[in-house]
């Protein structure tokens, strides 16, 4: 499966600036969304993926939608009929076996990883991921994950140990992108830059074209 990993949006929030914020950023060339709100109910988070799936197709029918940690709430979303794509697990989620059995072969799987050992691990279930994701860049307030930042640096090793995608996340700027994209990463993940943006679907532009800028000068 061939995914635009380019700009990947991570939300933020459970309300209608959550749902408004995501279909624009599609609409600005975001490939990915993924729905997470942590401290929302399995029913919550499932109104509010069906809500943000219906408005990001819309936006951009290409575009694709994971849902944050819960497998269950993407299959119960996709048996409602919503176009919601797959999940995003973490490490401590539903094992990607088990979640690749629920969700079916045609499913994007991602895995949260930014260690080389985590890296690996998931190299070992290739067949069954899509891509990765890889942090924290820096420190960042949506998420305290207790791995150490990345920088730029550390993001080759991880790029060369797997032949997954590896969406980089964590406190990443505009400006930040060009030389993360020169890494070898198919992409990055932001959360503040697009969802406090005044205008979300301008700060997705600028992203993907950013990404872009990075690939030609590697």
């Amino acid at each position: 499966m061939i995914l635009d990993l380019r700009c990947y949006l991570v939300t933020s929030g459970t309300g209608r600036h959550t749902v408004a914020a995501a279909a624009a950023a599609a609409a600005g060339g975001a490939g990915m969304i993924q729905v997470r709100a942590k401290g929302a109910t399995a029913a919550e988070l499932l109104e509010l993926t069906c809500a943000v799936a219906a408005a990001v197709h819309c936006a951009r029918p290409a575009a694709r939608v994971v849902v944050d940690d819960r497998a269950d709430v993407a299959f119960a979303a996709r048996r409602l009929g919503a176009p919601v794509h797959g999940v995003h697990l973490g490490q401590d989620d539903l094992p990607v076996g088990a979640a690749r059995a629920l969700l079916g072969s045609e499913a994007i799987i991602g895995l949260t990883t930014g260690t080389l050992e985590t890296v690996r691990r998931a190299e070992e279930l290739h067949e069954q991921l899509d891509y990765v994701g890889a942090g924290p860049f820096r420190p960042t307030p949506t998420k305290d994950s207790g791995r150490e930042p990345l920088g730029v640096s550390g993001y080759r090793s991880l790029v060369t140990a797997t032949r997954l995608p590896v969406v980089a996340i964590g406190g990443i700027t505009l400006e930040d992108v060009p030389s993360l994209a020169r890494t070898g990463i198919a992409g990055v993940a932001l959360v503040r830059g697009i969802m406090d943006a005044d205008d979300p679907a301008r700060a997705a532009q600028g992203i993907v074209l950013a990404v872009e800028s990075g690939r030609i000068s590697r």
